[in-house]
């Protein structure tokens, strides 16, 4: 099933691809409608959008999910299921297609509670308590989205139609109608876990690693993006720009700031991603939707690859994540860590890779907007802070030697692994200056002051040493974000997000729960109810069944009872 699978998807992925460049270069617009029901003048119809932005994230997405079922037929070796593992990735992919290419609320809500949905099922997948509860957490953020949604629904019967790409025009003029835009700018942060609705990624981490590098990459967190992408005209004109903007940077800045104070390698992956999807949210904010589409595949290709390489690596170290732990990666793993470097390089942006490209662009666009100082402060720091971490976690993982000593390495570089890993090397390596030929129809000229210019550069390298010094520790002593522990705890739990926005919100009407449980279901109600009525039935029909049994004492007993009942009635006549 991996092999037929990955064949489909991959053809499939290349008729998109051509398909996007011949919409791309002959500026082409397809809507394609199919009659389902037709009754009197009632016409259910089912609309498809096909322009080169749909048709490019496709194959992208098409593509990654390939290597990625490729991957899976290495990785999932050992599970028995494998051919449900692979049902659901491809139901997966299947719905974040639906959303692609829907211009209607109605589909696009199909596809959106499908993600949802798969994504809960595949979070669970490895059956423990873990993973239910990192499940039920994904599962009930994203319904606020769902409900966001489907409010947004409800308040385009103000329209003719859910088609709601035709009505952004006259949307952006109407006060009234800017409802809309924010129900679905919400339904957009809690997919792509913006603050407040950010604890759910790094917990969907219980996924298994194929799985972690779909979702983080190209379907359920970019999901949101897409649709603001698709929206991108009332954020521009409106307050709804200014808050995104706010938000989304703050979330950058917090997932930057956390990943350099974790040390599980999966979680530090996650909170990259949170990181880059914030960067992607406040350039969308600002008005550059071409440019947080560029940044969105970029960004998909170099973190599947890392993922895939995260996975390869905690796989050869017998399941174990602790960066502490790792170490000489580069003499035991040479092509794996190889690829690990290309797409950490990529994330932070350096020269001729895929994030750099975008990543840099956005940046000197950044500089060359009218917004301000806070705003700008937290796109340079979290670049800075995004190569801190990056760096930290190259020089845990491939410098000196092994310090797992207790644990036996595998040794063993999958074949099958590398393969898939290969295909998305070369795509992190090119990809970027492609798409950047392709999106953008002439090149960018910005011209900035040497100082603006090389300001980038500067807080790369700075943000590269601060990576090196956190991670300068010798064998006796406390790492440095152990000295001040509760600050790092702060910093590193996310400014204690899930505390405030998970285990704070429920602990409550979980208390007050139990206790009316207690009282109520297992107390009085009890009591006067159900189990007490039973208790009773039970004990009075043993007593029927012993009078019942022709007993001569009972029935002699009861006779001079109610002999002596009617001689009291008499005399008292």
């Amino acid at each position: 099933m991996c092999s037929i699978s990955f064949v489909n998807l991959i053809s499939i992925s290349l008729s998109c691809f051509l398909l996007s460049l011949y919409f791309l270069l002959n500026n082409m617009v397809y809507f394609i409608e199919f009659e389902l029901v037709s009754l009197n003048s009632l016409s259910i119809v089912m609309t498809l959008l096909f322009d080169w932005m749909s048709l490019l994230f496709m194959s992208f997405v098409l593509m990654i999910a390939s290597l990625v079922i490729f991957y899976s037929k290495e990785y999932m070796s050992s599970d028995e299921n494998i051919n449900r593992f692979i049902m659901l990735v491809l139901m997966f992919v299947l719905s974040m297609m639906m959303l692609i290419i829907s211009p209607n609320l109605i589909s696009t809500l199909l596809g959106w509670d499908g993600l949802g949905l798969v994504s809960y099922c595949l979070v669970i997948y490895f059956q423990n308590v873990k993973s239910f509860n990192a499940g039920m957490l994904t599962a009930l953020s994203n319904r606020i989205g769902d409900v966001a949604l489907l409010l947004a629904i409800a308040w385009m019967l103000n329209y003719g139609s859910w088609n709601y790409i035709f009505y952004l025009e006259v949307m952006k003029n109407d006060y009234e109608m800017l409802m809309i835009g924010f129900l679905v700018m919400l339904a957009a942060m809690t997919k792509s876990a913006q603050i407040p609705f950010s604890s759910w990624l790094p917990a969907a981490m219980a996924a298994p690693t194929p799985v972690s590098a779909l979702v983080h990459s190209s379907t359920l967190v970019t999901a949101g993006v897409y649709l603001l992408i698709r929206f991108n005209i009332l954020l521009s004109t409106s307050w709804l720009g200014q808050l995104l903007l706010l938000l989304s940077g703050l979330t950058m800045f917090m997932a930057g700031l956390g990943a350099n104070f974790w040390i599980w390698f999966k979680k530090i992956i996650a909170l990259s991603t949170l990181s880059q999807l914030g960067l992607m949210m406040s350039i969308l904010s600002m008005g550059f939707y071409k440019l947080a589409m560029f940044n969105l595949l970029t960004h998909a290709l170099f973190k599947a690859l890392l993922f895939m390489c995260a996975g390869a690596i905690i796989h050869n170290m017998n399941n174990s994540q602790d960066i502490r732990l790792m170490g000489g990666l580069s003499i035991h793993m040479p092509l794996t860590s190889a690829c690990f470097d290309v797409s950490n390089l990529a994330l932070c942006g350096m020269p001729f890779l895929a994030g750099f490209y975008s990543k840099d662009m956005i940046l000197e666009i950044v500089m060359i907007s009218n917004i301000n100082l806070f705003s700008f402060f937290l796109f340079f720091f979290s670049t800075g802070l995004t190569v801190s971490y990056s760096f930290q976690l190259v020089y845990y993982s491939m410098t000196g030697d092994l310090n797992c000593g207790s644990l036996n390495m595998l040794n063993d570089e999958s074949l099958i692994m590398l393969r898939g890993m290969m295909g998305l090397l070369i795509m992190s390596i090119i990809g970027g200056s492609m798409l950047n030929w392709l999106i953008f129809p002439y090149p960018y000229m910005i011209c900035l002051p040497l100082s603006m210019k090389l300001l980038t550069l500067f807080v790369c390298i700075l943000g590269g040493l601060l990576g090196y010094l956190i991670s300068l520790t010798n064998l006796y002593s406390l790492n440095k974000s152990f000295i001040f522990y509760n600050f790092s705890t702060f910093l590193g739990s996310m400014w204690f997000m899930p505390y405030i926005s998970t285990y704070g919100m429920i602990f409550y009407p979980l208390n007050y729960g139990q206790i009316v449980v207690k009282s109520f279901d297992q107390g009085w109600s009890e009591y006067f109810g159900g189990q007490h009525l039973y208790q009773k039935l039970v004990n009075y029909s043993q007593i029927l069944f012993l009078m019942h049994n022709n007993s001569l004492k009972i029935y002699l007993m009861l006779f001079v009872f109610w002999i002596l009942i009617l001689f009291n009635f008499l005399l008292f006549i």
